[in-house]
């Protein structure tokens, strides 16, 4: 009785040894957890540098799309100018246009949809042909001719003789005699006269004059193009005027003048066909390269093409537009169309 007694108290007493290990590890292990818990709490907190404001000022404007390079140009005609450049810059011209169609949108390409002749290139209107004068760049205004001062002739004196007979006087001048003429002077009162002083002649102010914009107009005739502008109205292309847009269309135009001009004079050696014609002008305004690559029409016809560019008064090119141009300058690749009435 007495053995059992001892063995009942040895597994009590092992029992509170294991549960007080028990107890003091989830103590430790309590103590442990709050530690790492709390420590970074408990630290002090860096000192925050004291530094002045600062403002900064961003732009929210939308920058504007570049123009793409190498953008084909495209000539504004006068009715398609716009004072306001286009969002889209699709085509480098020589003044700024906004697009629109004349029918709803039907195609794919950056063209207006309207109707007209099936030709292989766009003309977005109609219009009659005329040489015209053409565009050239301002030329200086020339220093205004000096007045000459006239002086009193003293002439001798001698027998007076009988008047000559007064000439007709041009038509021009005829309503400046129609007056009453003034008393005329005896050579006494003409010596008497005092000559006027060079400083009261009235001395020209030079004014400077606008060369007038080419009056040449291409012959156009409206075609069949599909596109996917949807903008209503007469049909017109997104364009942005440029420098080399404008001196594009001036070269152009001094081409064009001449072609009408010998189109019209050899018209009866003239075969209906195609020509295509390469060629560069450099900084100078010279052209170079000139090359026929392809004819479809007539000899005769060749040589109207190649001599209108030949003869072409190009002038230089403008600094802020040769800066974008290659060695050889500006390349030019024409299409010159000789159709049937």
């Amino acid at each position: 009785m007495s053995i059992a007694i001892n063995l009942l108290d040895r597994n009590s007493e092992s029992r509170k040894i294991l549960w007080a290990v028990l107890a003091a590890f989830f103590i430790h292990l309590v103590v442990a957890f709050s530690l790492a818990t709390f420590s970074g709490k408990l630290a002090p907190l860096p000192e925050v540098e004291d530094k002045p404001a600062e403002l900064t000022i961003v732009n929210v404007m939308p920058t504007p799309a570049p123009l793409p390079k190498n953008a084909q140009f495209m000539e504004t005609q006068e009715s398609k100018k716009s004072a306001e450049a286009p969002k889209e810059k699709t085509f480098e011209s020589n003044a700024n246009s906004i697009a629109a169609s004349q029918i709803p949108a039907d195609g794919e390409s950056a063209l207006p949809s309207q109707e007209g002749k099936d030709r292989p290139f766009p003309n977005l209107e109609s219009q009659a042909a005329s040489i015209g004068l053409e565009g050239q760049p301002p030329q200086p205004t020339p220093a205004p001719s000096v007045i000459p001062t006239p002086q009193p002739s003293q002439s001798p004196p001698s027998t007076p003789t009988p008047p000559p007979s007064t000439p007709t006087p041009p038509p021009d001048q005829l309503a400046m005699l129609l007056a009453t003429p003034p008393p005329a002077i005896t050579p006494s009162e003409e010596l008497a006269a005092s000559p006027t002083p060079e400083s009261a002649m009235p001395t020209p102010t030079p004014q400077a004059t606008e060369q007038p914009e080419s009056s040449y107009r291409p012959y156009l005739e409206q075609t069949r193009t599909r596109g996917s502008i949807t903008n209503r109205g007469a049909s017109a292309v997104n364009a942005v005027g440029t420098p080399l847009g404008r001196y594009q269309k001036m070269i152009y135009d001094s081409i064009g003048s001449r072609w009408l001009y010998y189109t019209k004079k050899q018209g009866d050696l003239i075969a209906i066909g195609t020509a295509h014609v390469t060629f560069a002008v450099d900084r100078d305004g010279h052209v170079q390269n000139l090359k026929m690559t392809s004819n479809s029409s007539n000899e005769a016809f060749a040589n109207v093409c190649l001599e209108s560019i030949q003869q072409a008064k190009a002038p230089p090119i403008p600094e802020d537009v040769s800066e974008v141009l290659p060695s050889e300058g500006l390349v030019f690749d024409i299409s010159f169309t000789m159709f049937a009435n």
